[in-house]
């Protein structure tokens, strides 16, 4: 059972949306963990790409589509053409970035687009969350990340998200390490393994109509 899932895994895909403040191509400690998640699943056969949210215009709003310039629908659109979502995010005063908030407010669109038979366009596809930070809150994301991306249909795989926080206050950012934290890399070991089982038991056999 355990090879069939790998072997599915191979036709597998994962969307990566760094939500650092900082535009590219300026260095990201989000963008290292979130590449770090990224070839991990590559163990599994996941193809991975990704994109800074900071580099598009990403207007404001709850719609799938709000207008001119709106450059959001494509990005959604690789959301949904991918198996995985690797959501990350840093930490600002406890809290998700601004940036991350404005990607979920545009999931909420997900919610109008429920069919007749109680399925979300989401349905299928398995979400995980990475956070990077200099102060506490990496607990507090991850539960409101986590709880918004459940509530538009993305399935979560078990274990603990993947995140290092330095010390509060501190000048030292995780794209400073030399090394990934043993504990860390152990973390993203099996963030990376559940989230390709897991999607490929989803690809294999979806979610049945209520």
């Amino acid at each position: 059972m355990k090879e069939q899932a790998r072997k599915i895994s191979k036709a597998l895909t994962a969307f990566g949306m760094n939500c650092t403040l900082k535009s590219g191509p300026e260095a990201s400690s989000t963008q290292k963990i979130l590449d770090q998640i990224l070839h991990a699943l590559t163990k599994y056969g996941v193809d991975g790409s990704s994109i800074r949210v900071a580099d598009y215009n990403v207007k404001t709003g709850v719609t799938a589509d709000e207008g001119e310039g709106d450059e959001w629908p494509a990005l959604r659109q690789k959301v949904l053409d991918a198996n995985i979502l690797v959501l990350a995010s840093p930490i600002w005063m406890g809290q998700p970035s601004s940036v991350c908030h404005r990607v979920l407010e545009r999931m909420d669109a997900f919610l109008g687009e429920i069919d007749k038979q109680g399925r979300y366009p989401t349905f299928g596809r398995v979400a995980v969350v990475a956070v990077v930070g200099n102060e506490d809150g990496a607990h507090h994301v991850t539960a409101e990340l986590y709880q918004a991306l459940a509530d538009v249909g993305f399935t979560i795989p078990g274990g603990s998200s993947a995140y290092w926080v330095g010390e509060a206050m501190g000048s030292v950012n995780y794209i400073d390490l030399d090394q990934i934290p043993k504990k860390l890399a152990s973390t993203i070991k099996t963030l990376a393994s559940n989230a390709a089982h897991l999607a490929a038991v989803l690809k294999e056999d979806p979610y049945p109509t209520p």
